[in-house]
């Protein structure tokens, strides 16, 4: 197999910044903020997207009268009151960012929606699968919609993986980030 190697073919090394660039890139220059990331207006629209969607969720599952029976409902219940709380909370911090145009792209920040974005993420899709099993049980494998409002429990499930799909971005921002500040602390 013919490889190239640097004996057979010389590679010049480039110059150093200190020889030839006078004008070095200055360090830890970042593009503007990407909309969706935190501080945006697209940022925004996901936080309240996710709060909408988990409140949606927590009110159709509420509005039934046998969700207290069945724990995975009451898990559904909890995980979209969380989420419907942190995606608030994080929102009207990014809106009084906005009107005091400061930025979140610092370490801390990143860290901090991240974790947070993953606990109540891992939390509401859990919940949505744990009580989507259940819909499923009882609509289909039972058949015991008759007595039970299936419509809704199925209505309350969408509503927490659509607040889940919404929260996926956001983290993904947050996270990417975050791994980037931290690549750049390591080196």
């Amino acid at each position: 197999m013919p490889f190239s190697r640097p004996i057979v073919h010389p590679v010049q090394a480039p110059p150093s910044q200190a020889q030839g660039n006078e004008n070095p890139a200055p360090i830890g220059v970042r593009m503007k903020n990407p909309q969706g990331s935190p501080g945006t207006l697209g940022g925004i629209g996901f936080r309240v997207a996710q709060a909408s969607f988990a409140a949606t969720s927590l009110a159709t599952m509420a509005s039934t009268r046998v969700f207290p029976s069945v724990s995975a409902f009451r898990y559904l219940v909890a995980a979209a009151t969380l989420q419907c709380l942190w995606s608030l909370t994080i929102a009207s911090v990014e809106i009084y960012a906005l009107l005091v145009k400061r930025s979140f792209r610092n370490l801390e920040a990143a860290c901090l929606f991240s974790i947070g974005d993953g606990i109540t993420g891992s939390l509401t899709f859990s919940a949505a699968c744990a009580a989507a099993g259940v819909t499923v049980l009882i609509g289909t494998d039972v058949g015991m919609c008759a007595g039970n409002p299936c419509a809704l429990f199925m209505t309350a499930v969408a509503m927490a993986f659509l607040s889940w799909f919404a929260l996926a971005p956001s983290f993904l921002f947050n996270f990417g980030f975050m791994a980037s500040s931290l690549s750049v602390i390591l080196r």
